[in-house]
């Protein structure tokens, strides 16, 4: 069987350049803390990753902190701290903050204290794009970094959670950008490393991926190549809203990810369907991964305003940059093969 992979937001496929950015790594055997020539060469790979992070998310006048992903960036960033968050945050990112933010129908947030805040630019399971107050403490740039033009120095937040495997990197590494002269208690503690931030012998190959799919990233967001991602999201969108009329779409009209399709037929559960699209040779997600598995109605779909019914019949398709007009066209056809079914047998 054929399989095409619809879950870019869960996962992007490494890229070549991380990949052998990641291989020469390998051969690096000294400890970065090392004083000796092996470890220079060692600290150097990640001095190099540091380098290009910065760049290509345009923090150049920030720190970059090397973490295990985004969801340890948040605790650095948030834990000890009373912050506010909105009910569509990511579970990384709600485990430590409130949730008294207003949401409305429309998805976005209201922020009356964002020196107090923490705010998602893009939606991890509708792509929907959030308008930034000046001044954030935390921006959770995660979904966002690699897809759309994003610009640390420019957004006046104190903070920002990335991470690598979202723009083609590898899992298991991301970082916390911190404008320098903010405050911040190490969360683990022990040899100092990063900037006494994040103690631990660093990850040297995977931030050494994570540069080299930084830098891929923002050359591709620079030329344009999501442009041709969002025109095949479209053409899926289109398809289906034509030939599925009991089904909501989430986000039409609004500013999104180029990549995001967020929809639900209600009354079909939405692992259902993710199961029965799996078998028909598809990889798409109910949620966020992070919260997959899980048979619940979707949080954020919730926050929305959207019934439980709706919220748990919820599936999001999510498209890379490798995906074709090809594979829109054949999920559609499959997708609606099995709406229809499920609607004959629902009558």
């Amino acid at each position: 069987m054929t399989r095409t992979y619809l879950d870019h937001n869960a996962t992007m496929p490494l890229r070549p350049e991380a990949r052998a950015a990641m291989i020469a790594a390998m051969d690096v055997v000294g400890n970065p803390s090392s004083v000796h020539a092996e470890g220079r060469a060692a600290k150097a790979l990640i001095e190099r990753a540091r380098a290009q992070v910065a760049s290509a998310f345009g923090a150049e006048g920030a720190d970059i902190v090397f973490t295990s992903g985004a969801t340890e960036a948040a605790a650095l960033a948030c834990k000890g701290r009373d912050l506010h968050g909105a009910a569509i945050e990511h579970d990384a990112v709600a485990a430590w903050v409130d949730d008294t933010l207003p949401v409305a129908e429309s998805g976005q947030v209201a922020v009356p204290a964002p020196s107090a805040s923490v705010l998602q630019l893009a939606n991890s399971e509708t792509g929907m794009l959030q308008s930034l107050p000046d001044g954030l403490a935390v921006v959770d740039a995660t979904q966002a970094f690699g897809k759309i033009p994003v610009f640390f120095d420019e957004m006046g937040a104190q903070m920002a959670l990335i991470s690598a495997h979202k723009l083609g990197g590898p899992k298991g590494v991301g970082a916390l950008v911190i404008r320098r002269g903010t405050e911040l208690a190490a969360q683990i503690r022990g040899g100092g490393q990063e900037m006494g931030r994040r103690s631990g012998t660093e990850n040297v190959i995977g931030i050494a991926g994570f540069g080299a799919a930084a830098e891929a990233a923002a050359r591709d967001v620079a030329d344009g190549a999501w442009a041709r991602v969002d025109e095949f999201r479209n053409i899926l969108e289109n398809a289906l809203v034509a030939a599925a009329k009991n089904t909501i779409f989430v986000g039409i009209g609004a500013a999104r990810l180029p990549n995001t399709l967020c929809f639900s037929s209600p009354g079909w559960k939405g692992e259902t369907q993710v199961m029965q699209m799996d078998l028909a040779g598809f990889a798409i997600s109910a949620g966020s991964a992070c919260s997959s598995g899980k048979a619940k109605a979707s949080r954020v779909l919730g926050a929305m305003g959207y019934d439980d019914i709706t919220a748990g019949s919820a599936i999001r398709v999510s498209l890379g940059l490798e995906t074709t007009e090809t594979d829109v066209l054949r999920f559609a056809d499959a997708w609606l093969e099995k709406e229809q079914k499920f609607r004959a047998r629902a009558a």
